[in-house]
C-alpha cells in the first residue's frame, strides 16, 4: 500500500515546534513530504524541528503565526506557497490548554482564548487549506487532518471542560468539512489522542499526569507523539484515499 505522498507535495504542520506537531513533522519527512513548520512562541524548537526535517532529506521551512489571527495566518499560507510550493496536507495541530479548574473557576478570557486557539485556528486553516487544494479552485486536492483529543468524549470533568468542548467542536467540523468537499479533492479526518506522553502536560499544571494515568489505560502506559504522528501521516497519505470524516482514536484501548 502507497504511503507516500505525491512528489513534491507540500505539508503545513501548525503547533509543530514541540510534541505531536514535531513528530508529525518528522514522520512527514520521513514519508516523503516537504514541511512548513508553523510555530506561535518558540523560535529555537521550530528551527529544531526544520533541521530535522531537513536532515531527513527534505525541504523544510519554519514560519512564525499565532493561528487565531487570522492576518497572521494569511501570511503564513502565503509564505508556505511562497518558499514551498503548493499545499498538499495541513496538519491542524496547533492547540493550547490551561491549568486545571473546574467550571465555575474559569472566566470568559480564559474560554476566549480557548475557542479561539483550538476552533477558530483550525477553522481559519482549514478555509485556506481548501481554497490552495480544491478542485472547485483550481486546486489539484489534498488532504486536512485535525487534532481532537480523548477528552472530548468524558468532558474532562474537574479539569478542563474548556478544552474538551474545544475538541468536541474539531470533532463536528471535521465531519461537516469533510462532506462538504468530498468531491473536490479534499479530504478531512482528525487524530483522537488518548493519553500522550508530550510536554502539553506542564501547560495545564501537572508534568507527570500521563504516567499517573497509566492505570485506567488498557495498554498500561501513555502513548507517544511518534505513535500519534504516524496516524496522521497516514491521513494525509494515498493509503487512506478512500478515508474521510473519520475520527481516528490513538489512546492505547481507553
Amino acid at each position: 500500500m502507497n504511503t507516500k505522498p505525491l512528489q513534491g507535495d507540500i505539508a503545513l504542520v501548525t503547533g509543530a515546534s514541540r510534541g505531536i506537531g514535531a513528530a508529525t513533522a518528522r514522520r512527514a519527512a520521513r514519508e516523503g513530504w516537504d514541511v512548513a513548520v508553523n510555530y506561535g512562541r518558540q523560535a529555537e524548537a521550530a528551527q529544531a524541528a526544520v533541521e530535522a526535517v531537513q536532515a531527513l532529506g527534505r525541504r523544510a521551512i519554519a514560519v512564525q503565526a499565532d493561528v487565531s489571527d487570522e492576518a497572521q495566518v494569511l501570511a503564513l499560507f502565503a509564505r508556505v506557497q511562497q518558499s514551498l510550493g503548493p499545499l498538499g496536507g495541513l496538519v491542524n495541530n496547533a492547540g493550547i490548554v490551561a491549568m486545571k479548574a473546574r467550571v465555575d473557576e474559569m472566566d470568559t478570557a480564559r474560554w476566549q482564548r480557548m475557542l479561539a486557539v483550538n476552533v477558530l485556528g483550525s477553522w481559519i486553516c482549514a478555509r485556506e487549506a481548501v481554497k490552495a487544494m480544491s478542485t472547485r479552485h483550481g486546486g489539484a486536492g489534498g488532504a486536512i487532518v485535525n487534532l481532537s483529543s480523548g477528552a472530548a468524549t468524558p468532558g474532562a470533568p474537574a479539569m478542563y471542560v474548556d478544552y474538551a468542548s474545544a475538541k468536541g467542536a474539531i470533532d463536528a467540523f471535521t465531519l461537516g468539512l469533510a462532506r462538504e468537499v468530498a468531491t473536490e479533492g479534499v479530504r478531512v479526518n482528525a487524530v483522537r489522542p488518548g493519553i500522550i506522553d508530550t510536554e502539553i502536560h506542564t501547560d495545564s499544571g501537572d508534568a507527570q499526569r500521563a504516567f499517573k494515568s497509566a492505570e485506567v489505560i488498557p495498554m498500561r502506559r501513555p502513548g507517544t507523539a511518534d505513535e500519534v504522528a504516524q496516524a496522521i501521516v497516514w491521513l494525509l497519505s494515498p493509503a487512506a484515499s478512500y478515508v474521510t470524516g473519520e475520527v481516528l482514536t490513538v489512546s492505547g484501548g481507553r
